[in-house]
This record gives C-alpha cells, sequence and structure tokens, in this order.
C-alpha cells in the first residue's frame, strides 16, 4: 500500500508567507492567479502548501506583493528551493517514514535544537545497536529488514550534528534513561560512553534531571523544540503512537517555556557528566558478573 504524504512543512511555510504578504497588498487570489497567469485555486493550494511553489513563482509573487525585505526574500527563495531540492533523506521516500522526513529537514536547518527525553536517548546520540534495539522493540511486527533500513536512515540523521553549520543540541535525559538497560549490558555500555564522548563537542550539552526532581513540567513525555532561522516559524515536535505531531510559531512557546523550566531543574553539564560515567560504571560492573 502507497503511504500518502500530506503537504510539508516546508511547504506549508513558504504558503503560510505568501498568504500573509498577499493579504497585507490587498490582492485577491484571482489577482495573484491572473498574475502568474494561473486560476485562483492554484493560488489556494500554493498557499495552502498542497502545491510546492516554485522559486519563479515565489519571486514573481514577491514582486507582485511588493516584498523588498532582501533578507525576507532570500529565505523564502531558499525555502522554495528546499521543498523541490533532493536532500540526503529522500532516497528513503518509498519507505514509512511519515513525517520523519520533514523532522530530517528540520534537524539540517535549526539553529538549535532541544531535546527532553524520558525513556530512551534521543535518535541523534544513539550507538547503531541502541537504535536497533529501540526501533525493533518499538516496531516488533516489522521485518529485519525494514529495520535495517530505518536504523540506517537514523544514523544518517546524525550527520547533521558534523554539518559544517551544525546545530547547537541541548539534550536533557531524564534518569530512569541512564538506568534502563537496553539490549543488555554491551550495548548499554557502548551507548553510555557514546554520551560522555559527544558532550565535549563544543555543539552539544547534555543533561541529567535527577529523579530528586521530583514533579516537572513535562511528565507527560518527551519532546523536541527546534529553534529555527528566519523565515521559519520554531517547531515543536511529539512522538506519538499515531504519528510526529509538529506544533509551529505561537504554539511551540508552550514547549519553549516547559524546556526552560525542566532545564532550570536539571544537573549542570558537569554534574550530569558525573552521573553518567557513575550508571557506565554500574552496568560495567553488572556486565562483568554476568560474564
Amino acid at each position: 500500500m502507497r503511504v500518502k504524504r500530506g503537504p510539508t512543512l516546508r511547504a506549508q511555510w513558504l504558503g503560510k508567507h505568501l498568504r500573509e504578504f498577499r493579504e497585507s497588498a490587498k490582492l485577491t487570489l484571482r489577482q495573484a492567479g491572473d498574475y502568474l497567469q494561473r486560476d485562483a485555486a492554484t493560488i489556494s493550494r500554493l498557499e495552502s502548501g498542497i502545491i510546492p511553489a516554485r522559486a519563479s513563482d515565489v519571486l514573481a509573487l514577491l514582486n507582485l506583493y511588493g516584498v523588498g525585505d532582501q533578507k525576507m526574500r532570500d529565505g523564502l527563495e531558499q525555502l522554495s528551493r528546499d521543498i523541490w531540492r533532493k536532500g540526503w533523506w529522500d532516497g528513503y521516500a518509498t519507505e514509512s517514514l511519515g513525517g520523519m522526513l520533514d523532522h530530517a529537514w528540520l534537524e539540517t536547518r535549526a539553529k538549535k535544537i532541544c531535546s527532553y527525553d524520558a525513556m530512551v536517548v534521543p535518535g541523534l546520540l544513539q550507538t547503531r545497536d541502541y537504535a536497533l534495539e529501540v526501533i525493533a522493540a518499538d516496531d516488533a511486527d516489522t521485518s529485519r529488514e525494514q529495520i535495517e533500513r530505518w536504523v540506517e536512515f537514523r544514523m544518517d540523521r546524525q550527520r547533521a550534528l558534523d554539518a559544517e553549520t551544525a546545530p547547537i543540541l541541548e539534550v536533557i535525559l531524564d534518569e530512569a534513561v541512564l538506568h534502563r538497560v537496553i539490549g543488555g549490558p554491551r550495548v548499554m555500555c557502548a551507548q553510555l560512553e557514546r554520551l560522555t564522548d559527544v558532550a565535549v563537542r563544543p555543539n552539544v550539552s547534555v543533561q541529567v534531571l535527577p529523579f530528586a526532581a521530583g514533579a516537572h513540567a513535562s511528565l507527560d513525555g518527551a519532546f523536541m523544540f527546534f529553534d529555527m532561522p528566519e523565515p521559519y516559524s520554531d517547531v515543536a515536535h511529539v512522538d506519538t503512537r499515531g504519528g510526529a505531531v509538529y506544533t509551529e510559531a505561537e504554539g511551540a512557546e508552550d514547549f519553549a517555556r516547559a524546556y526552560d523550566s525542566i532545564q532550570s531543574a536539571a544537573l549542570t553539564p558537569d554534574e550530569s557528566a558525573i552521573v553518567i560515567r557513575a550508571a557506565l560504571d554500574r552496568v560495567k560492573q553488572a556486565r562483568g558478573r554476568s560474564t
């Protein structure tokens, strides 16, 4: 069965800006359509993101709407090209990845990614073996071949952290994540070592929310917040069994406040490194007793 995909975040962002500029210029859909030699229904679909707008059409509409801000023009032109350009994740377009394709795009475009994780280490910091265990447990009825494809996709996403314009990544792990031994001691040891190694990168911060913090601002689970450059809206993301949920602009503000609140209750990065190292030592000891 072919999976249907709705309008991407890229197309929706672009359409949102085009609609706002048209309305500010006090022009109708029909007038914009006449200018592009299209009908009003086509302009409406461009503005809703159902049809991705091409760069030439975007620039023409910006001229019509009198948008002279060069930074805004350049940003929207780039956004329109991103809609059509094949990114590295497009090789996975036939897979059942749904919103993860947009998620990968967000990771490559964000200025900063803030991740609160209550159950497992976030995908951007997972080892291959740890990711395999997590994905296999989450999709127990899926073929091994498909699971391997998803693992490969997750590993490819991690390249965003090594890019020349890599985002800042701030991660807060609930202390429970350090106690949940996924894949057995060997896999968990490698994962905890990965955390200690990556935490010293200049663009990565890892903090632990201790059990002693008690109740906090996201007891209902994990989420991510993407601090995006202009002209993109900030985005919050929550994973559910029914699929990924994204909320943008004003809707993301609650998540930003929740993250700030959780961060204020978390241990400092230096304190967290000590706790992670202690967890690693515990797992190593358990591994030694089992051999």
